[in-house]
């Protein structure tokens, strides 16, 4: 008896996974109409954001806990040269904590783009840029132990989930 509940219950478990393994196949991100796996507690939504080449992003409302595990979005996707983990990097940038909201930095503010290789900055940008493309905007969510961890930096708190939107203007 024990041995059928056992297997009538990992059954079910199985069969109420998705088959793509949570992604959303519209945008290759994480899907979030539902509670993402790693979620501290309730819903969890990715924010809007605005898709207008060359301009400053505007980012909704943060909704829910933030995430444990890195999202992606992309909100206009490139037509270049695609990014890889050896790539130098021009971009414009938007950073947000998202335990407030509130606006940490932006490249946007002070009119400059930022470039870097790829392989010196945090490893949710390592992990969360490769494949996009010069043109796109992208969306990322990026969890503490991605980021700046216990320790922070600077204005970003410890242990802070950081929201960025990246614009990648130019791979070399």
């Amino acid at each position: 008896m024990k041995k059928i509940l056992s297997t009538l219950i990992i059954l079910a478990l199985l069969t109420s996974c998705s088959t793509d393994g949570g992604l959303d196949s519209m945008t290759g991100g994480q899907a979030t109409n539902e509670q993402t796996p790693g979620d501290k507690m309730g819903t969890f939504e990715l924010p809007s954001v605005t898709a207008n080449p060359g301009e400053e992003p505007s980012i909704g409302e943060l909704i829910g806990a933030a995430p444990d595990s890195l999202q992606i979005k992309d909100v206009i996707v490139g037509t270049g040269a695609t990014a890889d983990a050896g790539s130098t990097l021009e971009v414009h940038y938007t950073l947000l904590s998202y335990s407030n909201s509130s606006l940490i930095e932006s490249s946007w503010s002070s009119k400059q783009t930022a470039t870097f290789p790829l392989s010196r900055v945090i490893a949710g940008w390592q992990e969360g840029i490769p494949g996009m493309k010069e043109g796109g905007r992208r969306l990322l969510i990026v969890p503490p132990s991605l980021g700046y961890g216990e320790m922070g930096s600077g204005p970003i708190a410890p242990n802070e989930t950081l929201v960025f939107v990246v614009d990648l203007i130019k791979v070399s």
